[in-house]
């Protein structure tokens, strides 16, 4: 019996491994898998404007150390720290008591010896006196009226005046603090804001490099493209108005191997202030046969060594190492490794291996760049 029975539950299992071979022969598909579709866009040449990121910060265009010409005890102070002054508005009065009797003093020697030299000039006339005796005197009197000129000039100082027009901060002394002519600590500071000065720094590598393409005739260097710099505040928003490039300091700071560039920006609703931190995106040129590749079609090897994939006319796919300047917008300016004609895949290099043979369709969105983003660093 119980030989009988494990006869039919061999017999039952046999039965059930048959029907599920059979039912997976009977959904399996013939014939070979699909071939992969990508999507290509086609490279050739074209100008291009170039341009660069340099970081930097901003500095007043002007900047004036309050400091006084006299000393004495400061008796007012005429301005609101922070406010907008101009060019020659009081800002602190100097106790004048001592230099107004100096004044008095130097003007009541002056009239002595002008009535001195008077009379003896009157005499010699007569040769009643010696010549000697009236150039004494004629040059006491030019040694005094150069006393008196000093003495106000000096009551004039007592009153310190704005050297220039512009913002002013805070007071660095108060009504009864004593001062001296020349100190080293400023009274306070006057910085002039509108315009704006922008130093940036740039590589020595990328000054000679760019020397390099304008010498081979690869790019051409436009001067009012030049002065047509864009910023980016440390937010990432863009600063409304655009800067000229003033000069490239012609001096390498030696622990960053780098020279300073400076840009001029208006700035009349002071926006910017002194010492922020910024991005000037600045055009060094236009590249004339610049070759642009979508960033999406370049990937990198495990040496971080950019490469792309072509796909030929017959539809095999190749592995092209390629060399990269820069990035405009949303592509990279190529160097080498592509030609006229290649055909780059931009969509759908994951499903593909160099070698292979792919169906081809064109990339629909090929050409496109973002002209409002700030391209990125040069490689």
């Amino acid at each position: 019996m119980r030989r009988n029975n494990r006869f039919k539950w061999r017999a039952t299992a046999g039965l059930l491994a048959v029907v599920l071979i059979l039912c997976g022969c009977g959904n399996k598909k013939g014939g070979p898998p699909p071939m992969p579709e990508v999507a290509y866009v086609t490279m050739n040449t074209k100008p291009a404007v170039t341009t660069t990121e340099l970081s930097g910060r901003t500095s007043a265009y002007l900047v004036a150390e309050v400091r006084p010409q006299v000393g004495g005890i400061i008796q007012k102070r005429l301005f609101t720290e922070g406010s907008d002054i101009k060019a020659g508005q009081p800002l602190f009065q100097i106790d004048p008591a001592l230099y107004q009797a100096a004044l008095a003093r130097a003007e009541a020697q002056l009239s002595t010896l002008q009535l001195k030299e008077k009379r003896l000039k009157e005499l010699l006339a007569e040769k009643a006196v010696s010549r000697q005796d009236y150039d004494d005197t004629s040059a006491a009197l030019k040694s005094v009226q150069a006393e008196v000129q000093t003495a106000r000039i000096n009551l004039k100082y007592t009153t310190i005046t704005a050297p220039i027009s512009g913002r002013i901060g805070k007071s660095n002394v108060t009504v009864g603090a004593l001062v001296t002519a020349h100190q080293p600590v400023a009274l306070a500071t006057i910085q002039q804001m509108d315009p704006m000065y922008v130093d940036v720094s740039q590589s020595t590598t990328d000054v000679f490099r760019l020397r390099r393409q304008i010498q081979e005739g690869q790019i051409d260097p436009n001067a009012s493209q030049q002065k047509n710099v864009r910023l980016f505040l440390d937010d990432g928003t863009e600063y409304p108005l655009k800067g000229n490039l003033q000069f490239r300091d012609i001096t390498v700071d030696p622990t960053t191997g780098s020279v300073i560039l400076r840009i001029v920006f208006p700035n009349p609703k002071g926006m910017l202030l002194p010492n922020m931190f910024v991005r000037a995106v600045i055009q060094e040129g236009l590249h004339k046969n610049a070759m642009l590749i979508p960033q999406q079609a370049v990937s990198r090897d495990p040496k971080g060594n950019p490469f792309t994939l072509t796909v030929d006319i017959g539809g095999k796919v190749e592995k092209r190492q390629i060399k990269l300047d820069r990035a405009i917008g949303d592509a990279w300016l190529v160097e080498s490794g592509l030609a006229d004609g290649d055909r780059v895949i931009v969509e759908g290099m994951l499903k593909v291996k160099p070698g292979m043979t792919v169906k081809t369709v064109p990339f629909e969105n090929s050409g496109k760049t973002n002209s409002t983003a700030p391209p990125a660093k040069t490689n």
